[in-house]
Formats: C-alpha cells, sequence, structure tokens
C-alpha cells in the first residue's frame, strides 16, 4: 500500500500546533509502514522525519487544483491531511481529511501568516458551513483532535463520515524528578488571536505584584505593542518571540503556573504538559479543558478573573504533588497499521443515510524517543479502516 502524508502545512523555523501534530503523526507511522511525505519547501525538513519525500505546490497556491493528478501519477493509494484544505479533484486514492475544531466560526479572524486574498477567502468561508461540508464529504474519513470538536462537527452536520478522534497528547519523560526552585513566573503558549484572550492576563498583572509573565509563542510587532500598552505599572512581561521545547519545558517546570484566559479552544495541548510536569494551570472553565465541570463563560473582567482563582495559603502547596501524564501510551504502532489493511465491517454513520468506505477510530498521539536526538511519535488506536 502506497501511503503519503501531507506535510506541506509544516512550519519551517519553529512548529505551531498543527505543524507538530502533523509531524508528530508522520513520524509514528513511518515506524511502522513505509509513508512517503509530500512538502513544498526544503526548508521544512528541519522539523520532520527522515522519510522518503516528494516536493510539489505550496497548499494555497492555485496549482492545488492539480494536486491529486499528480499524487494519481506518483501511485498513492492513501493520503492523510492533518488540514481539510486539499485538492481532491478526480482523485484514485482514499483520503483522510483532519477538522481541528470550529473556532474560527465563532472568531472570525484569520490566522495572521495567510496571505491577505487568502484571509478574504478564509473570512467569507466561514460565514457558513457549507463550504466546510462540501470540502469534508469529499474525504472518505474525517479525524479531529478532540471529543469536543467531535461533538461539534456531529451537531452541526458538518459531514455523512465517519468521524472520530486522533488525539494530541504531551511528550514523554515531561514529568522528571529532578528538584526545580520555583519561580513566580507565570507562562503563555500560544497564538495572540482575539479569541485568545491574552489582554486579561496581561492586565491581571495589576493583582498579582512580583509575578512576571512569560509570552514564548512568536508574535507579530504590532500585536507587541498592542499587549505592551497594556502593561500595568511596575509589571513585568517577557516576550520570547518563540522559544525551543527545552527552553519551554525548562520554564514551565519552575513556573508558578501556565495560565490561559483563553474564550475558545479545540484542545489546549500546553494544559496538558504542563500537567504532565506538575505545574499549576489557572485556565478559563471551557468544555475541552474540564469535561467533568458545567462549562461557564470566560470572565471579561480581570478582577473577576482573578477573584475565582483560588490561591493556596500555605507556601508549601505552592508545588503540587506530581502528577502522572493524563495520557498513557501502550505500544500502538501494530495496530494502527493493521487498521489501514484491514478493511472495516459496514458501520452506519450517526448523521448518514449510507454506509461509507473507511472509518476512522480513536487514536492518540504522544512523543516517542527517536534516533539522533528526535523526539518521535507513536499514534493509538487504529487510524482508518479501508473497504465497506
Amino acid at each position: 500500500m502506497n501511503v503519503f502524508f501531507d506535510a506541506r502545512w509544516t512550519r519551517m523555523d519553529t512548529h505551531d500546533g498543527i505543524s507538530r501534530y502533523g509531524a508528530s503523526l508522520l513520524e509514528a507511522f513511518s515506524r511502522i509502514h513505509p509513508v512517503t511525505m509530500i512538502i513544498h519547501d526544503q526548508r521544512q525538513l528541519a522539523l520532520l522525519p527522515d522519510v522518503p519525500y516528494v516536493q510539489l505546490n505550496n497548499p494555497i497556491s492555485v496549482r492545488e487544483f492539480f494536486f491529486s493528478s499528480k499524487l494519481n501519477k506518483l501511485g498513492a493509494d492513501v493520503v492523510f491531511s492533518p488540514m481539510q484544505v486539499i485538492g481532491s479533484l478526480g482523485r484514485r486514492f482514499k483520503l483522510i481529511l483532519t477538522l481541528h475544531d470550529l473556532i474560527y466560526y465563532r472568531h472570525r479572524q484569520p490566522p495572521g501568516f495567510l496571505p491577505l486574498p487568502v484571509q478574504l477567502i478564509w473570512r467569507l468561508y466561514h460565514l457558513t458551513y457549507t463550504p466546510q461540508r462540501l470540502l469534508l464529504n469529499r474525504a472518505d474519513a474525517v479525524a479531529t483532535v478532540s471529543s469536543t470538536s467531535r461533538d461539534l462537527i456531529l451537531e452541526h452536520r458538518l459531514t455523512r463520515r465517519p468521524v472520530e478522534v486522533v488525539y494530541n497528547a504531551p511528550q514523554p519523560g515531561l514529568g522528571g524528578t529532578a528538584a526545580v526552585e520555583p519561580t513566580k513566573d507565570l507562562v503563555y503558549m500560544g497564538s495572540f488571536m482575539e479569541y485568545k484572550n491574552v489582554e486579561t492576563l496581561v492586565a491581571g498583572l495589576e493583582f498579582l505584584p512580583g509575578h512576571t509573565l512569560h509570552l514564548v509563542s512568536r508574535i507579530k510587532p504590532q500585536r507587541e505593542a498592542q499587549l505592551r500598552a497594556l502593561v500595568p505599572a511596575g509589571a513585568e512581561v517577557v516576550f520570547w518571540h518563540g522559544i525551543s521545547d527545552q527552553d519551554y519545558h525548562q520554564l514551565l517546570k519552575s513556573a508558578a503556573a501556565l495560565v490561559t484566559a483563553s474564550k475558545d479552544e479545540g484542545f489546549g495541548l500546553p494544559i496538558i504538559e504542563a500537567m504532565a510536569l506538575g505545574t499549576p494551570v489557572v485556565c478559563s472553565e471551557l468544555p475541552v479543558f474540564s469535561a467533568r465541570s458545567p462549562p461557564t463563560r470566560p470572565p471579561s473582567s480581570t478582577r473577576t478573573h482573578l477573584a475565582r482563582t483560588p490561591r493556596p495559603s500555605n507556601p508549601s502547596l505552592h508545588r503540587p504533588a506530581r502528577r502522572r501524564p493524563r495520557y498513557r501510551r501502550p505500544d500502538p504502532r501494530r495496530r494502527l497499521l493493521v487498521g489501514l489493511l484491514r478493511p472495516a465491517p459496514p458501520v452506519p454513520h450517526h448523521h448518514s443515510q449510507r454506509l461509507t468506505s473507511a472509518r476512522v477510530t480513536t487514536a492518540r498521539v504522544g512523543r516517542v524517543r527517536g534516533g539522533g536526538g528526535r523526539g518521535g511519535w507513536r499514534c493509538g488506536g487504529r487510524l482508518v479502516r479501508r473497504g465497506r
């Protein structure tokens, strides 16, 4: 079986969420089955595993309309994409698409790295669910990253195809036992889009004297200037403009808390990473963050937000007992391969009136140790079953 993996959404300097997700899953699958990755720029290879590749067009190029014909000529049997946007006209291969979340239907500001014409199309695309339905129904199966996203996809009837979950997960070995001197650092990892509500974190320093807020993600100069203007007198905010995995994990280990006041999330991997390290988390009460608690609206008032946050009266409670990572990692690789090769029995879909040609079942994604100092990834559960 000739499997191709669309790695064209991989970044060229440091991973973002989708870039890491795709590279991780590719690393996992390459360990159990031959796979060819698709790139559009040689610089992407620095963040990808050492597997065979082909270089094709940029996914936001007009040449994407002819993308499937190129894969047909290359003999592709199965193509996995970590996004839902991929040229599929005239395809002769099985296609698995990924929809990470539905955030942009509620917050329509497009990612800043996209060209302006693409940003305009992005806004129009998210005015209605119809374009999304057309994209997802082209596939044989659809994956998403959390149960919350899966439930929303089914609720809005975005596809007739089966929808299951391929989870994110923290890297193994994060919860080291080495003692780290606690600090008063507060860490935020994530983008600076409007729905992330970073303004609340910056303004909250007024009520947390002596604490330093570390904003570790890349940020545009205009957005940085906006946030700097909100920094309370005497407060300290550190803009990292991107951070390596090693520095990020070291910062988390000594931090007083990882913080986020986000109004919406599809998964929230930084929270899981902090928990794996035993670092306290202060976050919005969103369904994806806390499945056991009733969701509440993220507070718009910084004072209200802080008033709801319990503070330990005993200094010894500054660092909690280390918790085991939420996601266990059984060896899943053979199950993933078997799922790709073995036909699945017909199963009716929740919103479909007919049987589909592929089925995606729950999987988990997590780092595993790789050679040459590189982190690898593994994926638990069957990913794709082919056949009717």
